[in-house]
C-alpha cells in the first residue's frame, strides 16, 4: 500500500487571510482560499461584506444544517442559485421550498437504485467502445478530463435521453458545460452587499453563448421526445412529459422539462467525470496502489466485461473512486441560506446569514482523517466500514438534499475504471503539473493531458463480445 503519496493541492496561507483577499481568490478558484488552520476548525462565523457566514465543518454541525435543521437551510445560496439559474432555470439542483419537493417527486424515479440493471449493460457497451477507440488511436496521447466528459455525457445520453442524441451533439453539451463554467462569475457581490434578491445580475456574453449552445441541443430533445412518443417511441426522460404536480395535478412546461433535463445532463456527466479523470491521475502516481487495483480486476474479471453484479466483486476499485471522492470532491462547496434565524451550541444564526458546509476541507480534517492529505484507498476497504461518520464524508451531499444520482455515479464510476484498466494504464508525461481548481466543479487546471499505455495486447471489443483475443494496439506495436 502506498501511503506516502500526497496529492497536489493549492496554497495554505499560514493565518486567515483578509476577506477581501479570500474573496478576489475565491473568485478564480474556490478551493485555494483558505488558511491551513481552516483544516481544523470545527465551527467557526465571519463577515464578508455585509453577510454574516458560518462554517460548518464537523460532523455534528454538518448533521445540525443539512439533516436535522434542513428545513432552515434548504435554500442554496444566492451565488450558487445565480450562477447556474441561467443555464438550469428552476432545476431541481437550485430550487426549494415545494416546488424542490414536487420535481424531486417526478425526478428521482428516473434515476433511481432500481434502474441499475437497466442502467449497467448500456453504462459497460458505451464504455467498451471508447476501450476500443483507444485501442485503434494512431497516437497515446489524450486529454484524460475530456475523455471521462465525453464517455460520461454518452452513457446519460443513452440511458436517460436515448441514442437519438448522437454523438455530436453530446459533444456539443460537454462543450457547452464546459464553456460556462469557464465564463460564470463566481461571486455574488449583490448578496454579500445586502442588496435586494431581485436585482438583475448580468452575466457576459460568453455565459449566454454558451447557454444558447446547450438549450438549443435540449430543447431539440423535448421536442423530439414529443413527436417520438406519438408514434408509441419513449425514453426514461420522457417521464417528465407525463409527470404531474402532486398539488396542483399541473404537468411540466417544455422550459420546465429542459430545465430538468439540464440538471440530469449536468450532474450526470460532470461530476462522474471529473471523478474518473481524478482517479486516473491518482493511479498514475501511486504504482503500488494500480497494481492492486490491476489485481483485482483481473482475478475478479477473468478478460470478461463486467456487468452490475460484479460491483459488489470490486471493493478495491470502489475503494478508490471512493478516496478520490474524499480527495477531490466535485462540488467542494456546500453553500446554504438561513431561511430563518436557528442556533447551535448557543450560537445565534440569524436568517438571511449564508452556511458553508465545505467537502474540500471536511474530507481533509486534521481531526477526522489519519493522513488526511494522503491517497490510502485502503480507508474505505469494507472491513473498516463505519470508521468514518456519514457526516464526515459527503461527496453526494447528506441529508434531504442528497444527490438522486448517487448509485448512478457511483456504478458508473466503478464500471468505467474496471472495463478501461482492464486494457490500459494512464501515465503523465515528464514534467507535467496538475492543480485543482474549482469553479462550479473541481477540475485539473487545464485538462489532463495523459498518455495511454496498453497493459494487455487486446483485440477490441464488439458490443456484445466477452472475452479478449490477443492483438496488438498500434502504437504499442511501434513499440
Amino acid at each position: 500500500m502506498t501511503v506516502d503519496f500526497v496529492p497536489p493541492y493549492p496554497y495554505r496561507f499560514p493565518r486567515p487571510p483578509p476577506a477581501w483577499q479570500r474573496l478576489w481568490i475565491g473568485r478564480k478558484n474556490f478551493v485555494a482560499m483558505w488558511e491551513a488552520s481552516a483544516f481544523e476548525l470545527e465551527f467557526s462565523s465571519s463577515r464578508i461584506l455585509n453577510r454574516e457566514t458560518f462554517l460548518c465543518n464537523s460532523p455534528d454541525s454538518v448533521k445540525f444544517a443539512f439533516n436535522l435543521h434542513n428545513a432552515s437551510f434548504e435554500r442554496k445560496a444566492p451565488q450558487m442559485r445565480h450562477a447556474l439559474a441561467p443555464l438550469i432555470g428552476d432545476g431541481l439542483f437550485i430550487s426549494d421550498g415545494p416546488l424542490w419537493k414536487a420535481r424531486r417527486k417526478m425526478v428521482a424515479p428516473i434515476i433511481h437504485t432500481t434502474r441499475l440493471s437497466q442502467f449497467a449493460p448500456v453504462m459497460v457497451e458505451t464504455i467498451v467502445e471508447t476501450r476500443n477507440r483507444w485501442a485503434s488511436l494512431a497516437s497515446p496521447r489524450i486529454d484524460a478530463l475530456s475523455e471521462m466528459a465525453n464517455l460520461t455525457a454518452e452513457i446519460i445520453a443513452r440511458t436517460i435521453f436515448g441514442r437519438e442524441l448522437g454523438r455530436v451533439y453530446t459533444e456539443e453539451v460537454v462543450n457547452g458545460f464546459s464553456d460556462y463554467q469557464k465564463t460564470i462569475g463566481q461571486l455574488d457581490l449583490i448578496s454579500l452587499l445586502g442588496l435586494p434578491e431581485w436585482l438583475p445580475r448580468f452575466h457576459a456574453p460568453a455565459v449566454h453563448r454558451a447557454q444558447r449552445r446547450i438549450h438549443t441541443v435540449l430543447d431539440g430533445i423535448v421536442q423530439n421526445i414529443k413527436a417520438r412518443r406519438a408514434t408509441g417511441e419513449t425514453s426514461l426522460i420522457a417521464q417528465l412529459l407525463d409527470a404531474k404536480d402532486a398539488e396542483t395535478g399541473e404537468a411540466l412546461s417544455d422550459e420546465a422539462i429542459r430545465n430538468e433535463a439540464a440538471v440530469l445532463f449536468m450532474a450526470g456527466h460532470e461530476t462522474t467525470a471529473n471523478t474518473l479523470a481524478w482517479a486516473w491521475y491518482l493511479l498514475s502516481q501511486a504504482p503500488d496502489v494500480e497494481a492492486r487495483l490491476h489485481a483485482e480486476i483481473d482475478s475478479v474479471l477473468g478478460g470478461q466485461r463486467p456487468g452490475l453484479a460484479d460491483v459488489a466483486r470490486l471493493p478495491f476499485t470502489q475503494a478508490v473512486i471512493e478516496e478520490t471522492l474524499r480527495l477531490y470532491p466535485p462540488v467542494p462547496i456546500l453553500p446554504r441560506e438561513a431561511l430563518q434565524e436557528e442556533t447551535y451550541n448557543g450560537r445565534r444564526i440569524p436568517k438571511g446569514s449564508l452556511i458553508f458546509v465545505v467537502p474540500w476541507l471536511l474530507h481533509r480534517h486534521k481531526k477526522l482523517w489519519d493522513k488526511p492529505d494522503h491517497f490510502i484507498p485502503d480507508r474505505f476497504m469494507p472491513d473498516r466500514a463505519g470508521a468514518i461518520s456519514k457526516f464526515a464524508y459527503i461527496p453526494f451531499s447528506i441529508g434531504p438534499r442528497v444527490c438522486a444520482g448517487m448509485s448512478f455515479g457511483l456504478t458508473e464510476a466503478i464500471l468505467s475504471l474496471a472495463t478501461l484498466a482492464q486494457q490500459f494504464r494512464l501515465r503523465m508525461p515528464m514534467g507535467s503539473k496538475v492543480d485543482p481548481v474549482c469553479r462550479l466543479t473541481l477540475r485539473p487546471d487545464g485538462g489532463l493531458p495523459m498518455t495511454l499505455e496498453p497493459r494487455i495486447a487486446a483485440a477490441p471489443l464488439s458490443a456484445g463480445a466477452g472475452t479478449q483475443v490477443e492483438a496488438a494496439c498500434p502504437y504499442h506495436q511501434a513499440k
